[in-house]
């Protein structure tokens, strides 16, 4: 179960990010994307804490972070027209294997 919560904190994860852009436009302040980015973090942070009760500190840090980065990456893409070059893809492949892989070495 714990897994379960550290990927719905990662998938909140990227939720502030696309609020705190969203959130800042040439008129000033969008308060409610900004309230949507820290409700996000808000949610985010809870479910690390409860995952990171059977799952060591450092796996669910990176595990986390590494799922945010990833959706993030997409979204920007999808969303914001962000370059998607070969390169980009091919790094961001790597974070992916890590995240797979401290999933297989965890032990939980």
């Amino acid at each position: 179960m714990a897994w379960l919560y550290l990927v719905i904190a990662g998938l909140f994860e990227w939720g502030w990010p696309v609020g705190l852009k969203l959130g800042l436009a040439e008129s000033g302040l969008r308060w409610g994307w900004i309230g949507f980015a820290g409700l996000c973090m808000v949610a985010s942070g809870a479910l690390l804490l409860i995952a990171q009760k059977t799952i060591p500190m450092g796996t669910a840090y990176a595990v986390w972070t590494g799922i945010g980065a990833v959706g993030t990456f997409v979204l920007g893409i999808l969303l914001f027209h962000e370059p998607a070059t070969l390169a980009r893809f091919f790094f961001v492949g790597l974070i992916v294997v890590g995240i797979v892989g401290l999933k297989f070495v965890s032990g939980h």
